[in-house]
């Protein structure tokens, strides 16, 4: 949920269920694998930082996951891809009725992602931002042999305050120019946006990643919004002084990342476009989908091994994506 200010700034709901599932349980929740569903959209940029994260570390086996569908109404999402409309582990055809049992008298956004208790239907926490560093510190005993560490203890400091400013400018910054209800709103939003985007060129001109010389979680967060740029956030949000493919640098990253196994086998492209064009009818109200972009140049060469770097540090790359989790083939130029 958002509201938009008086003066036209858009402005993000931050109360999230702050529940933690942790290695100690202090919250009520212990890590245990198999007890608990994440519940994403492909659509959603936050939830997609969830499902990235979960394929990195080859967390499949003890954490399941539900994809809704990419559009929902303004009372949920629904699994209208599942057979029935109903998700075959929690039973339930809307997400919001794992948080009415947990909350009956909620009145907040019912967002993705979010991390539902199986036993009990309940939802623990849609808290997406400490979501993925627990993935990374809390559920470590799960990890697949030869998972990255997506959150380096000595580097910690550094990407926290890359991913405060790419928060603010890039990933919630698309969201502030689209959303914006005034100009002067709007033009503040596009110029600290530009102006960060221009920062993140220069930072990654001589190294291949944000911070070190491996993936993190600050590169993880920085490519969902790259990767909807073009397809969404270029028109339809009014991001438009530059296409992704139009800045050398930041396209020869985000290309990087894609062809990195655990992020572009997990992109879907479909249900990304659908759900903005869609859903945001006030934005775009004959709710028409964009034919393009060509997808094609997501798998051209990008140059950047030049600059050094090792994707996943002293680990391996994650093996294939299961059929059963695959993006659809006509969904992705991965399938090609």
């Amino acid at each position: 949920m958002a509201y938009v200010s008086s003066t036209g700034e858009f402005t993000r709901d931050q109360r999230y269920i702050a529940t933690r599932v942790t290695a100690d349980g202090r919250d009520g929740y212990p890590v245990e694998p198999g007890r608990y569903r994440l519940v994403v959209s492909r659509a959603c940029p936050w939830a997609s930082r969830v499902v990235i994260v979960r394929r990195l570390l080859g967390l499949e086996p003890v954490l399941s996951m539900a994809v809704a569908g990419p559009t929902h109404d303004a009372r949920s999402w629904t699994f209208d891809l599942d057979p029935g409309g109903r998700d075959p582990v929690l039973g339930i055809e809307r997400l919001r009725d794992a948080y009415l049992a947990r909350f009956p008298d909620y009145d907040r956004g019912i967002t993705v992602p979010a991390i539902v208790d199986v036993r009990t239907g309940r939802v623990v926490t849609n808290d997406y931002a400490p979501m993925t560093l627990d993935l990374s510190t809390q559920w470590r005993a799960y990890h697949r042999p030869g998972a990255p560490d997506l959150y380096p203890e000595a580097l910690r400091g550094e990407i926290d305050q890359v991913n405060d400013a790419v928060f603010g400018d890039v990933n919630d910054g698309v969201y502030r120019c689209g959303f914006a209800g005034g100009q002067e709103a709007y033009e503040e939003a596009y110029h600290r946006l530009f102006a960060r985007l221009d920062w993140l060129s220069e930072r990654l001109s001589g190294r291949r990643y944000l911070v070190g010389d491996t993936i993190t979680e600050a590169d993880v967060r920085l490519f969902t919004t790259l990767v909807r740029f073009d397809p969404v956030y270029h028109g339809h949000f009014k991001c438009n002084r530059q296409k992704l493919s139009e800045m050398p640098v930041l396209w020869a990253y985000a290309r990087d990342l894609f062809q990195t196994p655990g992020f572009g086998d997990t992109v879907d492209f479909d249900h990304i476009k659908r759900h903005y064009y869609e859903v945001h009818r006030d934005i775009n109200p004959t709710g028409i989908v964009p034919a393009g972009p060509d997808l094609s140049g997501w798998l051209a060469p990008h140059g950047r091994e030049a600059l050094g770097g090792r994707p996943f540090g002293a680990g391996t790359a994650p093996g294939p994506v299961s059929d059963a989790e695959a993006v659809p083939p006509d969904h992705t130029p991965l399938a090609g």
